[in-house]
């Protein structure tokens, strides 16, 4: 898909902020709860404003990074002042521009399974729930290939998530409906004043499910951090084999 002005509300309204809209809101619907609201200058936030998960997935990235997923470049401009080399990865190309305009020195317009490099990369950075770009479980396999296509020998992915059973729980107790899909497979859509994005579908995958994945795939998983609302802070690896 194309991304214009008229469909990408995120980089519309990150746009606008730069311009001096300070107070804009994008609002989000999904089909699993009511509409919620992201002020967008929490887009914006300095290292000293984020989540202690990302705050902690920062210091831990190395060498030449990918940053998956960037949008305005708030995690890369704090990765480039520690002296780290980043890629930000974006399909919004209004997002790219506002991470321009802030000092990001290197943005890559792209859908992350259609990104081709022939540089490898250290560090794989998926936060704000990065992940949710795979969509469905049904497509993990294919974002382990990818992966895999893009990591350098020895280096990592570093990637947090939560897990949606919180929507369910019930004092000391919790009931996951029966349905047809995983419970942590979403379907959203955003919009900020008349620009309205097409729905899409957004992956929240619990830390044990995510260890099984990564085991099937060849990959280890180590959970490095949680945080105090069922999510977590991993660190994904290819496994070596012993010969």
């Amino acid at each position: 898909m194309t991304y214009t002005q008229e469909n990408d509300p995120m980089g519309l309204a990150s746009l606008a902020y730069l311009q001096g809209e300070q107070n804009g809101k994008i609002t989000v619907r999904s089909n699993i709860a009511e509409d919620d609201y992201i002020p967008v200058k929490y887009l914006f936030r300095s290292f000293n404003q984020m989540p202690a998960l990302e705050q902690k997935a920062l210091t831990l990235c190395q060498g030449k990074v990918l940053d998956i997923g960037s949008g305005v470049g708030s995690h890369a401009l704090y990765l480039q002042e520690k002296g780290l080399s980043v890629d930000c990865l974006d399909i919004s190309p209004l997002n790219n521009q506002v991470a321009s305009q802030r000092g990001v020195k290197s943005t890559i317009t792209s859908d992350f399974f259609s990104f081709t490099s022939t540089e490898k990369y250290n560090t794989l950075l998926l936060l704000m729930n990065g992940i949710g770009l795979v969509g469905q479980i049904s497509k993990m396999t294919a974002f382990f290939d990818k992966v895999k296509e893009l990591v350098a020998p020895g280096g990592q992915v570093l990637m947090d998530s939560s897990d949606l059973r919180y929507l369910y729980v019930d004092e000391d107790s919790y009931c996951i409906p029966l349905q047809d899909r995983y419970y942590g497979e979403v379907t959203y859509n955003m919009r900020y004043k008349k620009a309205k994005s097409k729905p899409f579908n957004w992956l929240f995958i619990d830390d044990s499910l995510m260890a099984q994945k990564c085991t099937e795939n060849g990959f280890s998983f180590e959970k490095i951090a949680e945080g105090d609302h069922y999510d977590y802070l991993a660190r994904l690896s290819i496994k070596q084999i012993a010969i």
